[in-house]
């Protein structure tokens, strides 16, 4: 992911493969899906992807919506009241982000 593409939540608070991974379901919420599709949309390598993987679901953080073939889908978990509440705080921050990139653009 280049800086063209990263979104301005990451620019904020840093480009990580979890905030990757988190940055991405959040703004693709309305589908579901594979952890490889997580993994290669976001940017983040597979084998990245699974060493925090089983964290994000044992905390409830993303859950897993159905089956596809062999593939398990999955989407953040919005049942979940931190996750909620972290939806709210991201698209908070990145409107601050975005006015005050239009401050400096304009100044």
């Amino acid at each position: 992911m280049d800086m063209a593409t990263k979104s301005v939540f990451l620019e904020i608070f840093g480009d990580t493969p979890v905030l990757r991974a988190i940055d991405f379901l959040i703004i693709n919420e309305d589908f579901d899906y594979s952890m490889t599709d997580i993994a290669s949309l976001s940017g983040i390598g597979y084998s990245t992807l699974k060493l925090f993987w089983d964290n994000l679901e044992n905390s409830l953080i993303v859950k897993q919506t159905r089956i596809v073939g062999k593939a398990k889908m999955y989407k953040l978990n919005y049942s979940n009241p931190a996750v909620k509440k972290f939806r709210g705080f991201y698209w908070e921050a990145t409107k601050q982000g975005i006015r005050s990139n239009k401050l400096k653009v304009a100044a």
